[in-house]
């Protein structure tokens, strides 16, 4: 990555502030939300980027949709959401400036295509994308990192699409990431030991998680059971007007985060039995001593 993490096992988490589409269409938010991201020590923000032409069906265009800026065609409201060139360069710059890395998730090739003017540090994939594959050979053809996100797939559809990888682009630089995709997700559709069931399936591949639910302490876990990155949904108000803030932390809420998984990395210890230093005075004054005398006794 370009602030020199690397992502793996025996690592520190990396972690990924999704800020997606809540910046709401607007410059000034999204740049308050990468303030707030590097002041949680976050190590990336991510965004999406789509062609509305081609994610939003045809169908769907006309249909009317109240919005902040007034009643209009859903073909417009996604329209109006999505930043181009002059907003994406003035986010490149920005991230820079602050110091984090960012990269998008791309919904479609023209998408890849227009990224390819940035040097941003790889590529997502989203889950509802798992399956198209003349995507995932754009991005591959790019030769930046891919990180595969799992949500609403099965393991055939996952072994599919590995598959696919493997026979285009061999020893590709993969990420995968399990997921559940339900907004907000609850705890007992998480499936947190999933993150093992891939990481012994694709050995040498770094597997992480990307968390859609509301609390903090299953992304916590999360790591606790292996994940070598984590993503989080991330929002300034999680009552702002939109699709993914209610499924969003807020910037406290990430502070925590951060910190939490911090403190569960260095907790996890080295698993080498010891005795510290700060075990001594208790030792000395709780300790029952055994007499010599009892010692023998026991011993014969």
């Amino acid at each position: 990555m370009s602030n020199g993490r690397i992502i793996g096992k025996g690592q520190p988490s990396y972690i990924i502030a999704e800020i997606g589409i809540n910046h709401n269409g607007s410059l000034e938010i999204a740049k308050k939300l990468i303030d707030e991201a590097v002041a949680a020590k976050a190590d990336a923000v991510k965004f999406q980027k789509r062609t509305p032409e081609i994610c939003v069906p045809k169908d769907q265009w006309e249909m009317m949709r109240d919005t902040p800026w007034g009643r209009m065609s859903y073909i417009d409201y996604k329209r109006k959401t999505e930043f181009g060139i002059a907003e994406y360069a003035a986010i490149d710059r920005y991230c820079k400036k602050v110091g984090i890395d960012w990269f998008v998730s791309t919904w479609d090739v023209p998408s890849v295509d227009f990224m390819e003017q940035f040097e941003t540090v790889m590529y997502k994939l989203a889950s509802a994308s798992l399956t198209d594959f003349p995507l995932i050979q754009r991005i591959l053809e790019t030769g930046k990192p891919l990180m595969l996100s799992t949500g609403m797939s099965t393991m055939n559809e996952i072994e599919n699409t590995m598959a696919f990888v493997n026979a285009f682009a061999p020893n590709y630089p993969l990420f995968i990431a399990h997921s559940t995709s339900a907004y907000p997700c609850p705890p007992q559709e998480l499936n947190l030991r999933m993150i093992q069931t891939l990481e012994d399936k694709y050995k040498g591949i770094p597997i992480g998680y990307s968390g859609h639910e509301t609390g903090l302490a299953t992304t916590v876990a999360a790591v606790a059971m292996g994940a070598t990155f984590v993503e989080r949904h991330f929002t300034l108000d999680r009552a702002m007007w939109g699709s993914d803030h209610a499924a969003s932390v807020e910037p406290q809420g990430l502070s925590r985060l951060v910190r939490d998984i911090r403190d569960a990395e260095i907790a996890a210890g080295d698993g080498v039995k010891k005795v510290y230093e700060s075990e001594l005075g208790p030792m000395k004054r709780l300790r029952v001593n055994i007499s010599d005398e009892y010692k023998e006794k026991s011993i014969s």
